[in-house]
């Protein structure tokens, strides 16, 4: 399925890289042995030959009237040699699948970024020129404002892509970012919520048609059956063990859609408690 429609608010990924690919002790160093006689019984999807695989991609919502886009995945001619599947991209297959939605960069209306690390801010700019301007010129962009202020204070020490210089800061000068705080709404029915750990601002979006935008809460279905497990570019890997935990449980005592970043295709995901942690609920 590559649409879900709630009520009056339709969904759709904008895939950027659709597998990227890491070691599971590597994203989760809190891997036991225990947890490694689990990986078997993984869909190859999920993981595989000791390795988790994660698509990156954007929201694209429609909500009354407005184009609204949660997060801007990798991006083009980002200078990411940390990350060589990141680095200098092309970014066609992101802007393909844009188009493919029958819409331009001017028709988005509102972008927000759940936090901001390179893989979620990515596509914020564009270089022009030799410049970083706005991908988006037509759009207000939406940040928590504990998340901007911990970056714009640490950036140059903890931000080892440079995404915040490149793709958060352009967009600052150019006065187009909106700093938002706990329970601010974006549009009727969607409200953004306070979900630190992960980053210390980190934000998710409630839609009341039935839906939560959680970014990195979670970043992959076996956090579904490992609760505990926090990534290892989680800030407060307890803070965000905890913030899952209670968004789990919300979830699947609401029957909500659980759209996080990373999740495999389609991307959203009901779930449903079981006896150790949960699983999903087809």
């Amino acid at each position: 399925m590559k649409q879900l429609d709630l009520a009056d608010l339709s969904i759709t990924g904008l895939t950027d890289i659709q597998t990227f690919s890491l070691p599971v002790e590597t994203l989760f160093p809190d891997f036991t042995k225990i947890h490694l006689e689990e990986l078997q019984r993984w869909d190859p999807s999920i993981v595989s030959h000791g390795l988790v695989h994660l698509t990156v991609r954007s929201w694209l919502l429609r909500h009354s009237g407005k184009i609204i886009l949660i997060d801007g995945c990798v991006g083009a001619n980002k200078e990411r040699p940390n990350h060589p599947d990141w680095h200098r991209r092309s970014g066609l297959e992101w802007l393909n699948a844009l188009s493919a939605e029958g819409l331009r960069p001017e028709d988005i209306d509102i972008v927000m970024c759940t936090h901001l690390h390179a893989d979620h801010v990515g596509w914020n700019t564009r270089l022009e020129n030799g410049v970083w301007v706005p991908t988006f010129p037509n759009a207000q962009y939406l940040c928590g404002r504990l998340e901007y202020d911990f970056w714009l204070r640490n950036y140059q020490a903890f931000d080892k892509h440079g995404a915040f210089a490149d793709s958060v800061l352009p967009i600052v000068e150019k006065g187009k970012m909106q700093l938002v705080d706990d329970g601010w709404e974006l549009s009727d029915g969607l409200a953004v919520e306070l979900g630190s750990g992960h980053t210390p601002g980190h934000l998710c979006l409630n839609a009341k048609a039935g839906a939560i935008f959680c970014g990195d809460v979670v970043h992959s279905p076996l956090q579904l059956k490992f609760p505990e497990l926090s990534s290892a570019f989680c800030s407060n890997p307890k803070a965000a063990s905890k913030t899952r935990k209670k968004l789990l449980r919300r979830i699947s005592e609401t029957h909500d859609f659980l759209i996080p970043a990373h999740f495999p295709d389609p991307g959203w995901v009901k779930i449903k408690k079981v006896k150790v942690g949960y699983e999903t609920d087809r």
